[in-house]
């Protein structure tokens, strides 16, 4: 290989997956770190691009669960943000304010959204009167703005960040926990479905929900450095912030009743972190058909005398793939094959067409997948058919090998010196008996926390099994249910 060639190799192995991870974002051209102001990043085209399929994905699911769209202000005047007084002491530390226009002095301080509750359902307590306004369920898909004091770390942790966010209002509250359950069909159904990524969700506890919330929901998905990463979130609201903001409403026998609430926060950019980390390898990305943004990339493998019949070829298979609705291109840059095939894989291209001479000859195509390297050879007819199950099978064997993985680092311990050991040695997630099943036990987790840097994630929602002569690790007082433990962003 010359060394134009070696130029074009990732080739990092991701044990150490923080200089991986930094890397491939500067290699794949995904993020530009230079604008200079910190916690801020640049995305650059082919990350925007997954960005966009990610959001147009997750914004068609929730329109099929009866959510409609809208866009609200980036603004949220100081009055309307300090209605709900735990929300406000939730986020008070990271909003950014606004305070000057020009060369004078604002009346009043503009939040930043952080989120948008504030915003909501000051105008929901406008839009609301009757049973008949209900249920009403509205996202918008935007950015937001939090000073995080931690450490960024770009898509992870920073102080803008893409999201969609949706809030919902109920008459019921039986109304409310069912769209609870709806959003975690929804996130598995993008999660794992689309993205391949398995995850665990969790009933977050008293102390880690979200401000102002009766209950959290939360996603958590396992990072190469085995690291959790929350990812969506959703929220039993209750009736707290409907109290908060006057929104009522009148039933069908007249009275005046206060409605049950819920909001649901998909992170983009979070997603695409997990998506690039837990899936990439040595090579660069490794990314699942629907999200990339060329599906297959076609090489034409040119000698002397075959240029325009190769070429031609590769570009009547392109615009065939096109016409059914799937992103492709061909590469006629003046790059070598080799240097083509380096490229498209660091990039994380799912499928490489390979098209030359012999092709012609035999009628074929060589189909090469990203994720295995495996080659097939099909005919030009049947190239449409094969590059679709290739891609489903693709999702399928992502998520297969990640689940793997998550499930490999899932551990059990019924001791600090056992907890701690095994975050030290694999990270993951450890389940542990613990003393509060309604989380008052915060103490305990900061006990954790300070002891082995883990944090207690919650119960895994739906597990209700209750410990049998069993201890919290902690203050050794009889163990009231199971939750987990991990290191986290």
């Amino acid at each position: 290989m010359s060394e134009a060639e070696d130029s074009h190799v990732f080739n990092i192995d991701k044990s150490n997956f923080s200089g991986w991870f930094s890397e491939i974002l500067k290699t794949a051209d995904l993020v530009d770190l230079r604008y200079d102001v910190k916690g801020f990043v640049v995305y650059r085209p082919w990350l925007m691009r997954m960005a966009k399929e990610l959001y147009s994905s997750w914004e068609k699911e929730l329109e099929s669960r009866g959510h409609d769209p809208t866009l609200f202000p980036v603004v949220i005047p100081e009055e309307n943000f300090e209605r709900e007084k735990d929300h406000v002491e939730g986020f008070s530390p990271e909003v950014f304010w606004v305070t000057r226009a020009g060369d004078s002095d604002l009346e009043e301080r503009l939040a930043l959204r952080p989120t948008s509750e504030a915003a909501f359902y000051t105008l929901y307590s406008l839009w609301i009167r009757s049973h008949s306004d209900l249920p009403l369920k509205l996202y918008q898909s935007c950015a937001v703005y939090r000073y995080d004091t931690k450490a960024t770390k770009p898509l992870i942790r920073g102080r803008e960040f893409l999201w969609i966010e949706a809030h919902d209002v109920f008459e019921t509250e039986d109304q409310a926990l069912a769209q609870v359950e709806s959003d975690i069909e929804t996130t598995r159904a993008i999660l794992e479905g689309l993205l391949g990524i398995p995850m665990l969700f969790f009933r977050r506890p008293a102390f880690d929900k979200f401000p102002g919330a009766v209950d959290t929901y939360a996603a958590d998905a396992l990072m190469p450095d085995g690291r959790a990463v929350q990812l969506p979130s959703t929220h039993n609201l209750g009736q707290g912030f409907a109290k908060s903001y006057g929104i009522i409403f009148e039933d069908a026998k007249g009275e005046k009743r206060i409605p049950h609430q819920t909001c649901y926060g998909p992170p983009i950019s979070r997603s695409l972190a997990a998506l690039i980390s837990i899936h990439g390898d040595r090579k660069g990305l490794v990314l699942p058909f629907p999200i990339a943004p060329t599906q297959v990339v076609i090489v034409p493998i040119i000698y002397r005398g075959h240029r325009e019949a190769v070429l031609e070829k590769c570009h009547e298979l392109a615009e065939a793939l096109k016409q059914a609705g799937l992103r492709a291109t061909v590469d006629q840059s003046d790059r070598n094959p080799g240097m083509k095939f380096y490229y498209w894989e660091m990039k994380g291209v799912p499928v490489r067409a390979e098209i030359g001479p012999r092709d012609l000859e035999s009628g074929a195509v060589t189909l090469v997948r990203r994720d295995t390297g495996e080659k097939t050879q099909v005919n030009f007819e049947k190239c449409l058919e094969a590059v679709r199950g290739m891609g489903m099978d693709i999702v399928d064997k992502l998520r297969e090998r990640a689940s793997e993985e998550l499930h490999d680092h899932i551990a059990e311990a019924d001791d600090m010196e056992s907890l701690s050991d095994h975050l030290a040695s694999r990270g993951g997630f450890v389940r542990i008996p613990f003393c509060s099943r309604d989380f008052d036990g915060e103490e305990c987790a900061e006990r954790i926390k300070e002891l082995t840097d883990g944090e207690v994630r919650g119960t895994i929602f739906g597990d209700d099994q209750v410990p049998e002569n069993l201890e919290c690790v902690v203050c050794g007082e009889p163990a009231t249910c199971f939750v987990m433990v991990a290191r986290s962003y």
